[in-house]
């Protein structure tokens, strides 16, 4: 059995990120039934403060035996069930930094506790029905959000969001089963199975399953952000468009080309997604060792990202070394970003050629600030326009329910051959199990522990 599944005694852990000379609070955090003991051991609360449950008590944490001041600190009592474990929760709010929190998670460990494996906080929530799968999973989901939209969906799935419609299409598949194991169990006493309604019934579900799968995409990229490289050659205006985006000075702006000898990264938000722009050094060919290797660097960053800008210089149009560039790019999701408008009279922007194929088009001046609106709006677009049509934004599933929606898709599919091919109603019940056994895999209600510990593994200690 994994380790992560020794979900007895009580378990401690820092629950607050613990960072040198920053933060004001660092949480130390127990769950199990010594819980109150450890908590009353450690902390003195003076005069008659009440050790209720949800109550928050003032006062010292002191070393047991020696007596020796070690913070002083609010407690919080949260006893079962009525904690995020469904266990005796206790949580020492000390000064944050490192030295208090290690300290007093020292103590616990000292007096009854042991250290809490990644997720086992949530885990226990889960075991001890607290939470299901889908909620576990928008816990870490929430803690990850790299932007609003992200935190939004993260907290939809929390309040079960998801999960409500898996465990409606897995009922109605069981109810579905009840009706043909009858009719195998009860034919003669029962009225003849109503084939027509089965099979719509399947076909409905499978219409639903369709569109949760629709939301992966869209789950992947509120997770995960969108990657967009910035290229071209050398002195288009890549680190300005950087700069006037980011709002920032992440970029050295000269009129030297060359200038950008490695990738420039700065995260942004557009439109409720995440995205990482990556300034690349200008493309071209060059004799200096240094520039060469950041050339290199930003062939490989495009090649990697999701969306490429290419960007050319309008005062001068469209070279052979952009032809160059664009050849090395095209097989990407690609925006021609026209940079320096500015510098370009108004009827010779119109007259700049480029390749005819290339459908999305942007002009910006960055050095003026302009143009960035546009730019955002066209790279929700190619979002948009691409596999990534999710209708309910609030629903964002991620790979692993994915996957077992695809199963769940699939075995209702081979239903719906084997009815068509008129075998017996037993060959019907063998795939509709596993559509249910799928199904329930999502919420939790059919589940292994290698599943459980794959999840699980992945969140912080302390969570």
């Amino acid at each position: 059995m994994p380790e992560i599944f020794a979900t007895t005694g009580t378990i401690a852990a820092i629950a607050t990120a613990v960072v040198p000379q920053q933060g004001s609070v660092g949480i130390v955090r127990v769950s199990g039934a010594e819980a109150m003991h450890i908590a009353k051991t450690l902390f003195h609360a003076p005069g008659n403060q009440l050790w209720e449950s949800h109550r928050i008590l003032y006062g010292y944490i002191r070393h047991p035996q020696t007596q020796q001041l070690v913070d002083e600190a609010l407690l919080l009592i949260m006893q079962a069930p009525r904690s995020y474990t469904r266990e005796d929760v206790v949580e020492f709010q000390c000064h944050g930094g490192i030295m208090a929190v290690q300290w007093v998670l020292q103590l616990c460990l000292e007096n009854g506790a042991r250290l809490a494996q990644p997720g086992e906080f949530t885990l226990r929530a889960f075991l001890n029905g607290r939470v299901d799968l889908t909620q576990a999973e928008s816990v870490i989901d929430l803690v990850g959000a790299k932007s609003p939209q992200a935190a939004q969906s993260a907290l939809a799935g929390l309040q079960g969001k998801l999960a409500h419609p898996i465990r409606k299409l897995r009922a109605q598949c069981l109810d579905i089963l009840a009706e043909i194991e009858a009719r195998i169990d009860f034919e003669e006493d029962l009225t003849p199975l109503d084939y027509k309604s089965i099979i719509s019934e399947i076909a409905k579900i499978s219409t639903a399953i369709t569109k949760l799968l629709a939301t992966a995409d869209k789950g992947e990229l509120l997770r995960t952000g969108l990657k967009v490289a910035i290229v071209g050659r050398p002195n288009v205006g890549k680190s300005s468009l950087l700069n006037a985006w980011s709002r920032s000075d992440r970029a050295i702006v000269t009129d030297l080309p060359g200038t950008t000898r490695d990738v420039v990264e700065s995260q942004l938000v557009v439109g409720g997604i995440p995205v990482q722009v990556l300034d690349t050094a200008g493309i071209r060919d060059t004799q200096d060792q240094v520039e060469k290797i950041g050339v290199e660097r930003s062939r490989r960053a495009a090649n990697a990202a999701d969306l490429v800008l290419l960007t050319i210089d309008a005062s001068v149009g469209w070279t052979a070394a952009d032809e160059e560039i664009y050849a090395q790019v095209k097989h990407r999701s690609l925006i021609l970003v026209i940079n320096k408008l500015d510098l370009v009279q108004t009827q010779d922007i119109a007259s700049l050629q480029y390749p005819p194929e290339i459908n999305q088009v942007v002009k910006t001046a960055a050095a003026q600030n302009q143009g960035i609106e546009a730019l955002e709006t066209a790279i929700l677009q190619t979002v948009q326009t691409g596999e990534v049509q999710a209708a309910d934004m609030d629903l964002a599933i991620n790979q692993r329910q994915a996957a077992a929606l695809v199963k769940a898709k699939t075995s209702l599919q081979q239903v719906q051959a084997t009815i068509e091919e008129e075998l017996p109603l037993d060959f019907w019940t063998i795939d509709l199990r596993g559509a249910i056994y799928a199904l329930g895999e999502i919420t939790g209600e059919e589940v292994t522990e290698s599943v459980l510990d794959r999840i699980f593994s992945k969140f912080c200690i302390g969570k």
